[in-house]
């Protein structure tokens, strides 16, 4: 533990951070398909 009371732990701070970072990429990728999908549909109309 350091003076704030947290303890360090590196590898699970990194694989949380890593799941994180792939979820937000995953959320991201699905909206923007989400969104060139309307938009290719209201360009056909």
């Amino acid at each position: 533990m350091d003076g704030n009371g947290k303890k360090h732990a590196g590898s699970d701070d990194e694989t949380n951070l890593k799941g994180t970072f792939i979820s937000v990429g995953i959320l991201g990728f699905i909206i923007v398909v989400s969104w060139f999908a309307i938009f290719a549909l209201f360009i056909s109309r």
